[in-house]
């Protein structure tokens, strides 16, 4: 796994030695963010489900602003940590170890993010963290879901599907809430 593009471009990612963890491949990631490159720089982006990190890393190499990352499982927290430290990353980030609906309701109410970017085991419930993601957008703010083609996102009603984009098992999906559509 590597870094695409931007301050970071080509620098090698750490991958998980256990189960549990499927980063996203670098050409999803590649379609990503070449879909959403006028909207990074500057940006403050939530990495859920961050896992290897590789995705909020990303974001902060095409510019973003801040990345929060978060992350359940501790051996990913400090796998997260270890990227970024091996892309000479020290600040602009940070990073929240617990579930992404728990987190994103423990943040300070002025917490909001231009890109929510979700990556969730593919077997689990994405509701309650879309919910909350909702909550959190900004003006003229994004979610992407990264979801298993086979499998359709139960979306609350405040969210509108923008667009799918297919990469072989996997699917894009891009969300917006519905009063900004």
């Amino acid at each position: 796994m590597r870094v695409i593009a931007g301050q970071f471009k080509g620098r090698r990612l750490k991958t998980p030695s256990w189960e549990g963890v499927r980063p996203t491949s670098d050409t999803l990631r590649e379609t990503l963010f070449n879909i959403l490159a006028p909207r990074v720089a500057g940006a403050r982006v939530l990495d859920g489900y961050a896992g290897t990190g590789a995705i909020g890393i990303e974001a902060l190499s095409r510019g973003a602003a801040h990345v929060t990352f978060v992350e359940r499982d501790a051996r990913a927290v400090s796998l997260i940590q270890s990227n970024l430290a091996a892309c000479g990353v020290e600040q602009g980030y940070t990073i929240h170890r617990g579930d992404v609906a728990s987190v994103l309701r423990r943040l300070p109410p002025d917490a909001t993010f231009d890109l929510v970017l979700l990556d969730p085991p593919y077997q689990d419930a994405v509701t309650p963290a879309l919910e909350a993601a909702a909550d959190r957008l900004g003006e003229d703010g994004m979610i992407v879901l990264e979801r298993a083609t086979r499998r359709e996102p139960e979306l609350p009603p405040r969210l509108a599907r923008r667009r799918d984009v297919t990469s072989g098992a996997s699917t894009l999906t891009f969300l917006r809430r519905v009063r900004d559509l």
